[in-house]
């Protein structure tokens, strides 16, 4: 068994153990701050760094998420979507992402063979799924709905916003409260 197999991974719902300069979750509250314009740099040069790592085993990189979204506010945390030919075989890439400062912080075997990266030293989301992934189409829907749509931006804005003044046990709480609203913004985006 490799130090990966081994390792305790915190799976969906559980809380991840961050430094404080990267949390997004301070004192039970998600942390929401205006779009800023340095997230799509970040994204590039992150991107950059993980094709740097892997070359062509990194099928695509996205910039997905709420940092994805020019002018809207968000948690200051950068998601980044990796597409690998089978993210549960971690020997094809996991070492490699390691040696360029990439931290495994969450295995789901059980969602999509979905693996979590934390960046070295941005604070980062790096979200490795598979190709022909039916999440990786569905996050890219949802990303280009809401640049492409402002009414629909608003509402998912207005949603997080009302959601980040509750306390949450955990960021993941948060992220799954948000479910029925993306829900409903992309069968909108199918029923045009």
């Amino acid at each position: 068994m490799s130090p990966l197999e081994a390792s305790p991974l915190p799976s969906r719902g559980q809380p991840v153990p961050e430094a404080p300069e990267s949390r997004n979750l301070v004192n039970g509250r998600v942390h929401i701050i205006p779009y800023d314009p340095k997230w799509p740099y970040l994204f590039k040069r992150e991107a950059e760094r993980v094709r740097a790592a892997l070359g062509d085993r990194a099928l695509r990189i996205e910039h997905v998420g709420s940092t994805a979204v020019p002018g809207l506010a968000a948690k200051p945390c950068v998601d980044l979507l990796l597409v690998v030919a089978d993210p549960s075989d971690e020997a094809a890439y996991a070492a490699d992402l390691e040696a360029a400062g990439y931290s495994l912080v969450i295995r789901e075997p059980d969602w999509f063979e979905h693996r979590v990266f934390k960046g070295p030293d941005v604070n980062l989301n790096l979200h490795v799924f598979g190709e022909g992934c039916g999440e990786v189409d569905r996050m890219l829907r949802f990303r280009d709905r809401l640049i492409a749509d402002s009414g629909a931006r608003e509402r998912y804005a207005a949603h997080k916003k009302e959601l980040a003044e509750r306390t949450w046990q955990c960021v993941q709480d948060y992220s799954e409260a948000k479910s029925d609203v993306i829900e409903e913004i992309l069968a909108e985006a199918a029923s045009e």
